[in-house]
């Protein structure tokens, strides 16, 4: 299957979207340089893996929708969240969690390049790993303030 620039795939979203959208993939790729990027048409949206020997591993994705955008994690469970800020838990989500941006809503560069760093290192750990960190002494999966 021939694969869709992830500019293409962009192009049918508004201005103020394709915008963020492209801001939250150059932060991915940034934190993590050796990532693979490429579109998901099915699940519409920016797919990212991370090369773990002679596989990868999904970790992330950007999906954009016409009044919004999300940064979403795989693993989101597993990544601390001291702010409240990931949602997914009040959706029930067993595993994922993401941020939501509307078109010009400003971007905390520094606190989603964090999420994504954390993302990659909990997506790396083997399931036995993950589960561990469930086994710490108060972890339990963090319920957002309010949804958006």
């Amino acid at each position: 299957m021939e694969q869709i620039p992830v500019d293409a795939f962009l192009a049918a979203y508004p201005g103020g979207i394709r915008a963020e959208a492209q801001e939250l993939r150059r932060l991915v790729r940034q934190v993590v340089p050796d990532v693979t990027e490429r579109v998901r048409l099915g699940w519409r949206l920016v797919g990212y893996d991370l090369p773990q020997g002679c596989r990868h591993v999904y970790f992330a994705w950007v999906a954009p929708e016409l009044e919004h955008v999300h940064i979403g994690f795989q693993y989101g469970i597993w990544m601390r969240d001291p702010e409240h800020v990931l949602r997914g838990a009040h959706l029930k989500l067993k595993k994922v969690r993401y941020l939501t941006f509307r078109a010009d809503d400003p971007i905390p560069a520094a606190q989603v390049r964090d999420f994504i760093r954390e993302a990659a290192e909990v997506a790396a750990m083997t399931a036995a790993q993950r589960m561990s960190l469930t086994l710490d002494e108060g972890w339990a999966p963090q319920e957002p303030s309010a949804p958006q």
